[in-house]
């Protein structure tokens, strides 16, 4: 049955940021789908959804399984003709990752597979059906930790932060962002790479300065972008953010 209200997929959606994503784009009126690989959180995290009277159905999504993102296009495809909205949220951390020096080299590929190449794999396959709809936006979650720019700036309160394969994972993910950008233009598809702040979740170990809902505003935002929108841009809440 294909729907009249615009589709979204949101990966890594069972908890954090991800649900609040979701939430918050389903009291928008866009219809969401749950993208998570744990069965049993994605089923809770969609009876919540469910419970508010919300919009929302979930599917098995494993980043680094790419038959369950395959299969996942495939009923996105079947169930609703397109998709308007893509949100990669699903990303890890490791706590063996570190400096280049020292940093476990299991865990950068580890983080590099899911944060990256998993994110990249899902736009691949979800791209034909981002096609089909009349104003597609893609949405990046990035992070100020993927700033080349502040990652060699000793004044920038991420300098510090020498965590060699999270950081490049989203330096990674801002390149896709730029690239696909501009593979894009001309199309009514927009991306842009956000990075919504320090968020209190499990990523964090429940560290940082805004909550679950306050870090998913800007995504939200970006997602539901209208008309005249710009493509490839790096931006956090209070502006642009240097590559």
């Amino acid at each position: 049955m294909i729907s009249s209200h615009r589709i979204a997929l949101v990966t890594g959606a069972n908890k954090g940021i991800g649900l609040e994503i979701a939430r918050q784009l389903a009291q928008a009126g866009v219809v969401v789908i749950l993208g998570a690989r744990d069965a049993g959180r994605a089923k809770a995290a969609l009876d919540d959804l469910l419970s508010q009277g919300l919009k929302a159905q979930a599917v098995p999504l494993d980043l680094d399984d790419h038959a369950s993102i395959a299969a996942a296009a495939e009923t996105i495809r079947a169930e609703h003709g397109r998709l308007d909205i893509l949100v990669n949220n699903a990303g890890i951390v490791d706590a063996a990752d570190g400096p280049p020096g020292t940093a476990s080299l299991d865990a950068v590929r580890r983080i590099m597979e899911t944060n990256f190449i998993g994110a990249l794999a899902v736009t691949q396959a979800m791209l034909p059906l981002l096609r089909k709809a009349p104003a597609a936006r893609i949405v990046n979650l990035s992070s100020s930790l993927g700033s080349l720019t502040l990652n060699g700036d000793p004044a920038s309160p991420y300098y510090a932060a020498r965590l060699i394969g999270y950081n490049a994972s989203k330096a990674a993910l801002n390149m896709l962002t730029v690239q696909l950008a501009e593979a894009l233009r001309g199309t009514s598809i927009v991306i842009n790479s956000v990075s919504p702040g320090y968020v209190k979740t499990d990523l964090t170990g429940q560290q940082g300065f805004m909550s679950a809902e306050e870090g998913a505003r800007l995504p939200v935002a970006y997602a539901l972008l209208g008309e005249g929108a710009v493509s490839g841009r790096f931006v956090e809440a209070s502006g642009q953010t240097p590559w």
